[in-house]
């Protein structure tokens, strides 16, 4: 039974799978503490929703892109992945806390692209820095 858990099928299934799950997740958490609904919006066709829900998962992912890559075991990378998407959480409520002349929620909400564009930029980006930040770790 040892060497099923070691096949490599088995593991890339294994992490696609917790990873898939987490994203849902995780981004169930974003749409907790945003305004607007990101699904609704995006059926309804906000670009700007639909670019900032975008970065969120390429985020999210990247970080645990990283965090698989870099540990050896499944619940080692769930931990990082989601210590990492905490990190990517902060940065959200960052972004909207130095932006006191616009909030971001609504700006997104209402379709503003040039807010939707930046913070999918930012969710992107950081993700890199919070990913191999997990390296170092």
């Amino acid at each position: 039974m040892s060497s099923f858990w070691e096949n490599v099928l088995v593991d890339t299934a294994a992490s696609f799978s917790v990873v898939i799950l987490c994203t849902v997740v995780f981004l169930a958490v974003f749409e907790l503490v945003t305004k607007y609904k990101n699904w609704e919006e995006i059926r309804k066709g906000n670009i700007a929703v639909a670019m900032a829900t975008g970065g969120k998962i390429f985020g999210i992912t990247n970080i645990f892109r990283y965090s698989i890559e870099h540990n050896d075991t499944l619940l080692t990378s769930i931990a990082w992945g989601s210590a990492g998407f905490f990190l990517l959480l902060i940065a959200y409520f960052i972004f909207e806390f130095l932006t006191p002349t616009i909030s971001i929620d609504e700006e997104i909400g209402k379709g503003n692209k040039a807010v939707g564009l930046i913070s999918m930029i930012i969710s992107i980006g950081l993700s890199y820095v919070i990913g191999a930040s997990i390296i170092i770790i």
